[in-house]
């Protein structure tokens, strides 16, 4: 027999609706609630299937079940009066004034829709004014979801609480297990690990009866961000910084400040920035040829946006090498411009053999051991922690170099290479494992650009191996690995714009899509997936070099180009590495 099943939209609302009407005219009411001395008037048959707790009560076998009036002293009035409105509507009045009585009384009664529903209000309307609230409340009842979206929600706003008094006397109320999740985020921008630290020991002074805890509560800071002349001072006069774990703690993190050259090859939680997301830098680099400014760009791939990071290059530089260990920054050699102040006409380029060191844990500048030889249009790669400084040039009208150096941060100075086959400046440099490639470039006084690529075993090699040609001779150019491909990109002049890819395996040389423009002097950086973005770089327009705005993103998986976003301001000449700093505060 055929039949149809049908379903009415307001039959439930209606009889809800009519349960209302029925209590608030007292009419078919069995049971009265009590709490406070205030009288709830009642229908048990509801009450049983909207709470466990109720349920239970109105077996046929208890004491209640056949009672008239039944006194919950557990509950305030208003709390049981905010879950009976619910039970009878389905809807319920929240605010920071009313949630806690509205849960106890929920939790109470097991009112589960209802718990969630507080549950939904505390992450909807968490703010900075309540959010220390918040996370007590559901420590207090148990609410995982509520007590995650606050404490993280605390992290991310650190920056801004404790900047106001009124918000940061609040932390000092914030429950053990809440502050304890908040100083292990891995995610807290703009906040230096000195006020942390300065915060867990104004919270064991305001909550002494948490002394036992000091250990689990201190041991998330990461004291090996802390300023070493702070820590120092902190250590002598703060007893909870004096039990022999913490103590032990503070020592290894002071004794890492004092490590110097080996900082990069000391790297743990204990000293990494609060941030989970790399961003690249664009280091230098200008609106025009030869006028290199001190910035430094920090580009965020998921949101394309740019922000300059607050610290600048300690000079202005251009042909300079790059490279990240450790999450420090090294700004090797490169060609120091000096304009002339007056005409602005006129500028003097040096070629120095500078290294810098940059510090994002203290925003820090500091001058390493010098480069054996000054260079510029030279290559620079890291493997395995060791920095390669490869050919360049000295100073313009001197001859290209075939030197090769490498900083290893053990010994803490450079020290000489296996020396390429013949003296070469601006090539281009990409690694594959401990391989280290190099191509193109200029040979000596040679006018010409060559396709020539060499290969080194990083350390084992004791000579440069010759590797299949380029297809096309390249000066000025880059490369790029990505997933165990080498991506050759465009050099200086190039009229084809035609790139290609190395398969190391194979020895060969692939032809992919050209860009649709000429490029030079760009900055290059492979994202860590399938994709190398392309920063600003100059072009023939109308018979001139132009600067220019655009980003371009190359997808090697389907072997297509698009602009991505636009540069703050036309920029040639920057360099590019990818490195962990500390993100700016939430707005």
């Amino acid at each position: 027999m055929n039949y149809f099943l049908m379903l009415s939209n307001s039959h439930a609302d209606g009889v809800l609706s009519w349960y209302q009407t029925l209590r608030l005219e007292g009419r078919m009411c069995d049971v009265v609630l009590e709490a406070e001395g205030v009288k709830f008037p009642a229908h048990r048959t509801l009450l049983a299937c909207s709470s466990d707790y109720f349920w239970s009560m109105f077996q046929d076998y208890t004491l209640e079940s056949g009672a008239h009036t039944i006194s919950l002293p557990a509950l305030s009035s208003k709390g049981l009066e905010q879950i009976l409105d619910f039970i009878y509507t389905s809807w319920i009045a929240l605010s920071p004034s009313t949630l806690e009585v509205t849960l106890q009384a929920a939790c109470y009664l097991q009112v589960t829709p209802a718990v969630d529903l507080c549950i939904e209000y505390i992450s909807e309307s968490i703010a900075l004014d309540n959010c220390c609230f918040f996370a007590n409340i559901a420590a207090h009842y148990g609410l995982s979801k509520a007590f995650t979206v606050s404490n993280s929600f605390i992290a991310r706003s650190m920056c801004r609480i404790l900047v106001a008094e009124q918000y940061k006397a609040e932390l000092l109320e914030l429950n053990l297990d809440s502050l304890q999740e908040v100083l292990a985020a891995e995610e807290m921008p703009g906040v230096k690990e000195m006020a942390l630290l300065q915060l867990a020991l104004d919270w064991l002074e305001y909550n002494p009866q948490s002394a036992l805890q000091s250990n689990a509560l201190l041991c998330r800071i990461r004291y090996s961000l802390v300023p070493p002349d702070e820590l120092s001072r902190l250590s002598a006069i703060e007893p909870a910084l004096c039990t022999p774990f913490i103590h032990s703690v503070v020592h290894k993190a002071l004794n890492y400040h004092l490590q110097g050259p080996l900082q990069p090859l000391l790297q743990s939680v204990h000293t990494s920035l609060r941030t989970t997301n790399s961003k690249i830098l664009l280091v230098g680099g200008g609106p025009e040829a030869d006028r290199p400014q001190n910035q430094i760009l920090a580009y965020e791939p998921r949101t394309r946006k740019f922000r300059p990071l607050s610290t600048t290059l300690p000079t202005k530089l251009q042909h300079q090498g790059v490279c990240v260990v450790g999450h420090f920054l090294f700004v090797l050699g490169g060609e120091v411009v000096k304009v002339d102040e007056e005409s602005e006409k006129s500028a003097v380029m040096t070629v120095t053999d500078q290294v810098w060191r940059y510090d994002p844990r203290f925003d820090q500048w500091e001058e390493m051991e010098p480069l054996l030889q000054k260079r510029a249009q030279f290559t620079c790669c890291v493997v395995e922690g060791v920095i390669f400084a490869i050919g360049g040039r000295g100073q313009r009208g001197e001859p290209a170099l075939s030197s090769v150096e490498k900083y290893t941060m053990n010994a803490g100075c450079w020290r000489s290479g296996v020396s390429l086959p013949h003296p070469v400046h601006g090539q281009a440099c990409a690694t594959e494992g401990t391989g280290i490639y190099i191509s193109g470039g200029i040979y000596g006084n040679s006018p010409d650009s060559s396709k020539d690529v060499l290969f080194l075993h990083a350390f084992e090699g004791d000579a440069w191996q010759r590797r299949a040609s380029m297809s096309i001779a390249r000066f000025g150019h880059q490369m790029a690995t990505v997933r165990g491909r080498i991506y050759a990109f465009l050099g200086m002049y190039e009229p084809f714009c035609d790139i290609e890819y190395y398969n190391p395996e194979q020895d060969l040389w692939t032809h992919l899509k050209p860009l649709l423009n000429d490029r030079f002097c760009y900055g290059l950086m492979a994202t860590g997936g399938r994709r190398v973005l392309v920063f600003g770089g100059r072009k023939w327009q109308e018979g001139q070099e132009v600067c220019t705005t655009n980003v371009l993103e190359y997808d090697t998986e389907y072997d297509a180009w698009r602009e991505v976003c636009k540069l703050p301001g036309p920029l040639c000449g920057t360099q590019c590495a990818i490195m962990t700093i500390q993100d700016p505060p939430e707005t």
